[in-house]
């Protein structure tokens, strides 16, 4: 046996290099992967640069890789399909079929990876946060993931591709940031470090002079506490990373702070960009706001005046061990920054940052107002424009898989729930199955989205062998789950893949979703619009549908033309009252509001011209949320089938 044969196979690490003019350029999305790569100092990933110039080897020659990282090179053309998919950086497991994709979920995978190597590793196990829960949401619905894992280095790399226009006004996402460090935070267990903070700062009034007071007073920054500002908050902060680091204070306070109510406490400040304690969120934010505060300093310094959290968060975070020297090592020269001294320029109304992003907070909330009332005006408003919830027949009502006859991993009943829900999902199951294998035919590939546990993935790959089948899930517990389940099937047509939608972005014929929660619908349909792919999908969770970046409601002309989108989410709260226990008349106009939204959705497909039908799931006790949509993209508009035809076909495959 060789030393290769001899060597543990190791995940494959996927980054992307890119060229500005004859030098290679690393995107902030690789530079921050590779400063965790050597905060973490981890050496559980085979690492390639992904080009099609030259340029990896020239950033190894221009020292923005790691000396500590071993890295190869790799052309897009030879990745393996699932990584070749999805957007960089992505993450291939040893068995080849598990790929993790995108920013948030390489970053907490990276770190899992670490302290699975070494479980000692106190710092690099708090970068999860309180609850490990570190940008664990995904960015379609966490406004505070989109803004540190897309958001800012969006606003930044744009920034640095098109400097000369953007030097005096702020870009939104950099102002957000600004306000939230601004913010007092709340912790776990504050009240006691707030009452060690009040009893700090009675202490150093009595150990000064007013004369000093008075100094440190008028050379404090503004909104900024003296003396104990980078105190008390800042040790607690490192205490938290490391054994070795300065402890927090433990001392009990007096019985005269201990009589103080919990109002009168003063506020914790920001240390980092999560609160207290140094997280995930900084490391993936300090590469992105060192190149952002270096452009301006260099060409634009008096802007600084707008940022004096930001920049005493730059500085902060440089105490943290471990930081300066994963910085070098990634060619990052870290260096404390000063508000500049020189008077800022005054700002219009028109350029000032702060109020673009008050007009827009303001069209946000506008948007968003509370509303009272029921469905009915809303419901009359639309038939009076001829505008009712029309549904499909279903074309095999009757058929079902051969659940008997099926391997025992693929059957619900093998899953953690009751026999009943058991039932009703192998139900569920039949509708979208038969729909699928309708549109399916032999070398399609088929995204199952929001895949869960691989309910629908599972079913369709033993269903369709002759198909390639993709889980896409954000939830790496359930994706792993599924792949384990796959396994013992011994399925050869199956891959999977954790990210969010957006950072899948690879070829398919058809796409699938049970019971997409909310916008997730939306989102699954947009993607399957932008392939030019079919879907099937089953909606769930209406009252959950908000606005999103990519879409508002109502989404169809007609819809728009006629309601509101005050109207338009009456029908969405409205459309989730359809719970068996309710009263018959309640659960009809849940069903019709239902049909309603499902019918403004299908309209807006129509324009890409999409066949959509909107059809209920048989037998309709299967779920309270049994609406189906099963689009057609035009170039498949000559591949109706009847339904005599349909239960023919699928009858054939038993």
């Amino acid at each position: 046996m060789t030393h290769a044969d001899a060597e543990p196979r190791r995940p494959s690490l996927y980054l992307e290099v890119c060229s500005q003019g004859e030098e290679a350029r690393l995107p902030l999305h690789s530079s921050i992967t590779l400063f965790l790569l050597s905060y973490c100092g981890c050496k559980s990933f085979k690492v390639s640069l992904v080009s099609s110039t030259p340029s990896c080897s020239q950033a190894l020659r221009q020292g923005l890789v790691p000396e500590s990282v071993e890295v190869c090179e790799a052309q897009p053309e030879g990745l393996p399909p699932l990584v070749r998919g999805c957007r960089l950086p992505a993450v291939l497991d040893e068995s080849g079929r598990l790929c993790r994709a995108g920013l948030a979920v390489v970053l907490r995978h990276i770190i899992h990876k670490t302290l699975e190597a070494d479980p000692s590793r106190k710092d690099v196990q708090a970068l999860l946060g309180f609850k490990k829960t570190c940008l664990k949401a995904c960015a379609e619905v966490s406004q505070w993931t989109r803004l540190c894992e897309t958001g800012i280095p969006s606003a930044v790399e744009e920034h640095l591709q098109n400097p000369t226009d953007q030097y005096q006004q702020l870009p939104l996402s950099i102002l957000t940031l600004e306000r939230r460090l601004a913010e007092p935070v709340k912790v776990h267990n504050d009240d006691k470090i707030r009452r060690q903070k009040l009893q700090e700062q009675r202490q150093n009034e009595k150990n000064e002079s007013p004369e000093v007071r008075a100094d440190v007073n008028n050379e404090c920054e503004p909104g900024l506490s003296p003396q104990v500002s980078d105190g008390l908050e800042l040790r607690a902060a490192l205490a938290k990373l490391s054994v070795d680091a300065v402890p927090a204070v433990t001392a009990r306070e007096s019985s005269e702070i201990r009589k103080v109510k919990t109002i009168d406490l003063p506020p914790l400040e920001h240390v980092f960009a999560e609160g207290l304690y140094f997280t995930l969120t900084d490391v993936v934010l300090l590469p992105c706001i060192y190149q952002y505060l270096c452009s301006l300093q260099a060409h634009a310094v008096s802007t600084l005046h707008q940022l004096p959290h930001l920049l005493r968060w730059f500085n902060r975070v440089q105490e943290v061990p471990g930081v300066l020297r994963a910085a070098k090592a990634c060619g990052i020269v870290l260096s404390n920054l000063q508000v500049p001294t020189s008077t800022p320029p005054v700002l219009s109304a028109k350029d000032n940052p702060s109020c673009q992003l008050e007009q827009e907070e303001n069209q946000e909330t506008t948007s968003q107002l509370p509303f009272v009332g029921g469905p009915r005006p809303t419901m009359t408003k639309l038939k009076e424009k001829g505008i009712q919830a029309v549904f499909a027949p279903h074309p095999c009502p009757a058929w079902t898989l051969p659940w008997d006859s099926l391997p025992g991993a693929i059957n619900p009943t093998e899953g953690k729930m009751s026999n009943i829900r058991a039932v009703r999902k192998r139900q569920q199951l039949n509708n979208l199955v038969a729909m699928v294998t309708e549109l399916a035919r032999p070398g399609h590939t088929i995204v199952d989205f929001c895949s869960g546990t691989g309910h629908v993935g599972i079913v369709l790959a033993h269903t369709l062998p002759d198909c390639q089948v993709i889980l896409i899930e954000n939830k790496e517990e359930s994706l792993v789950r599924a792949e384990c389940r796959s396994a013992e099937l011994g399925l050869k047509n199956i891959g999977f893949i954790q990210a969010n939608l957006d950072y899948f972005t690879g070829p398919f014929q058809i796409g699938v979703a049970l019971h997409a929660c909310g916008v997730a619908t939306d989102m699954v349909m947009e993607h399957c619009i932008q392939a030019g792919a079919a879907f099937v999908i089953s909606p769930c969770c209406y009252g959950f549908i908000q606005n999103a970046v990519k879409f508002t409601f109502p989404k169809s002309k007609r819809f728009k033309e006629t309601l509101t989108y005050k109207e338009h989410m009456i029908l969405c709260r409205f459309a989730d009252q359809t719970a068996a226990q309710l009263p018959p008349d309640r659960r009809l106009i849940g069903k019709q509001c239902m049909g309603l939204v499902d019918l403004d959705r299908s309209w807006a497909a129509e324009t890409h011209g999409y066949s959509v039908r909107v059809m209920t799931m048989e037998p309709e006790s299967c779920s309270p949320k049994n609406n189906m949509l099963v689009g057609k993209p035009p170039q498949k508009s000559g591949l109706e089938v009847s339904a005599s035809q349909l239960e023919a076909a699928v009858h054939s495959k038993d």
